[in-house]
């Protein structure tokens, strides 16, 4: 495993990591790896892009899995929406061409998702964060079945506010990035 070249990491220092079949990221200067993912976070996940992606509104792409560029860091959604000329050879997408990013919380990446990530998107000016549950979790709701989508936009604080609990078998539209309904159910196998 190759040394940051300064005396923290970059996305730059990405670049000279071998792939390994694992996923890395820079949060806050921090090296973060993670095992691959489960299938059922992967199977949202795919149902989600398709959902998304059928179709977005002219100038809007769904990516799966691709970097986002917040100054030294390189956070990696488990998907986003991006507008605007996309550099498709970059390492990753510039924070202010993403309007969505969403987090499928895995148990090995629960802290990542709802307490580090969050504060890293916000800070870049991302206006709109999902979160989606998919295991049992402290706060889950006595007739609550997963997943659940928890919908948050960026308020005047600069801080995401949560618009939507959505569990499954509930149907909610969302209008941000642009109008999308969705049953977190019609997800999930």
């Amino acid at each position: 495993m190759p040394a940051p070249r300064s005396d923290h990491w970059t996305a730059a220092d990405l670049d000279h990591i071998p792939e390994d079949g694992l996923r890395y990221e820079v949060l806050n200067g921090q090296l973060v790896v993670n095992a691959a993912p489960k299938p059922r976070h992967q199977w949202l996940i795919k149902w989600l892009v398709r959902a998304l992606d059928d179709p977005p509104p002219p100038g809007y792409v769904v990516l799966e899995g691709v970097g986002v560029l917040i100054g030294d860091d390189e956070p990696i959604p488990d998907l986003m929406v991006a507008a605007g000329a996309i550099d498709w050879d970059d390492r990753g997408v510039a924070a202010e061409q993403v309007k969505l990013v969403v987090e499928v919380v895995s148990k090995s990446t629960t802290m990542q998702d709802r307490m580090v990530k969050p504060v890293l998107y916000a800070a870049a000016e991302i206006p709109n964060y999902w979160r989606v549950e998919i295991n049992p979790f402290k706060g889950q709701l006595t007739d609550e079945k997963l997943p659940v989508l928890f919908a948050h936009a960026l308020g005047p604080e600069g801080t995401y506010e949560r618009t939507h609990r959505v569990a499954a078998g509930e149907s909610v539209t969302l209008r941000s990035p642009f109008e999308f309904t969705v049953d977190p159910a019609s997800l999930m196998p």
